[in-house]
């Protein structure tokens, strides 16, 4: 009977966390992504776009994409979440067992087209410089491009991204796979990466499978606020999270002391000897 309770208040403490998650998903549902990733798995992205290298030349994306391909969408002079992007990125790639240029290629691409070739360069030299074993440029592109082919890219790829101001960016942080023809095969969040994770997600790309990101969770500079069209503190995912860590955590003590109390051989659940005036005659 204990037991019931404990797990009845557990339960009471928790279902307002899960109507609200609800409630969030069901608000949200059907409705365009304004600044984050609408996932396109499975699509194909245009190979007939063309982009400049890092001494200017205009490349076709069909010429890039002959092998399972990292897709860092970046723009060079951002103040908040590229640089810790492409710094994850660098760390996990000196830990791949794959051989870079054979089997696989990164591509890093500008969604800022003020931005410049020569900018470009000097990003690709810096960062293959900090990798720990060798990496030839030609197996990590730093690309730039005009407005239009950068909207048919992240269209493609379900990246969406918002200008703030005149130099910045309201974006997500993620790496998008590419298969050898050009079809979305995986998404990785974050800033920091697995490398099994990585190199499962290229092998699947390899084979032209797709697959959902096993830990899909955004990360921003801030969250966006769709409705003030502006990045604020997420003090309500915090909350929620610490309420839900408190609620888990106080069901998991309840719990254990109602075992503790009832365990087998507890003195207070032996049947009391009868006193001399009860016993019968």
């Amino acid at each position: 009977m204990r037991t019931r309770r404990r797990l009845s208040l557990l339960l009471a403490l928790c279902a307002p966390l899960v109507a609200s998650r609800a409630g969030a998903e069901e608000a949200t549902k059907g409705k365009p992504v304004e600044v984050g990733i609408d996932e396109q798995l499975g699509e194909q992205v245009p190979l007939n776009l063309t982009f400049f290298d890092e001494d200017g030349k205009t490349v076709p994306l069909k010429d890039l994409l002959d092998r399972p391909t990292i897709l860092a969408l970046v723009y060079f002079e951002c103040p908040g979440i590229c640089t810790p992007l492409l710094n994850g990125l660098t760390e996990v790639l000196g830990k791949l067992d794959l051989k870079p240029g054979v089997d696989y290629q990164v591509l890093t691409i500008s969604f800022d087209p003020t931005e410049t070739p020569k900018m470009a360069k000097g990003k690709r030299q810096s960062y293959v410089k900090q990798l720990k074993k060798p990496f030839p440029e030609s197996a990590w592109h730093f690309m730039t491009g005009t407005q239009k082919n950068i909207d048919r890219i992240t269209d493609a790829v379900g990246f969406r991204y918002k200008r703030q101001g005149e130099q910045d960016f309201l974006h997500a942080a993620v790496l998008t796979i590419l298969s050898p023809d050009g079809l979305v095969a995986r998404y990785l969040y974050g800033t920091s990466f697995l490398p099994f994770e990585l190199q499962m997600a290229l092998a699947e790309a390899a084979a032209g499978r797709t697959g959902k990101a096993a830990n899909r969770v955004l990360l921003y500079c801030f969250s966006y606020d769709p409705v003030g069209h502006k990045y604020l503190l997420s003090v309500t995912r915090i909350t929620g999270l610490v309420t839900l860590l408190f609620a888990g955590s106080f069901g998991l003590w309840l719990f254990l002391t109602g075992r503790k109390k009832t365990e087998p051989g507890d003195p207070r659940l032996r049947r009391a000897a009868p006193r001399p005036s009860e016993r019968s005659d």
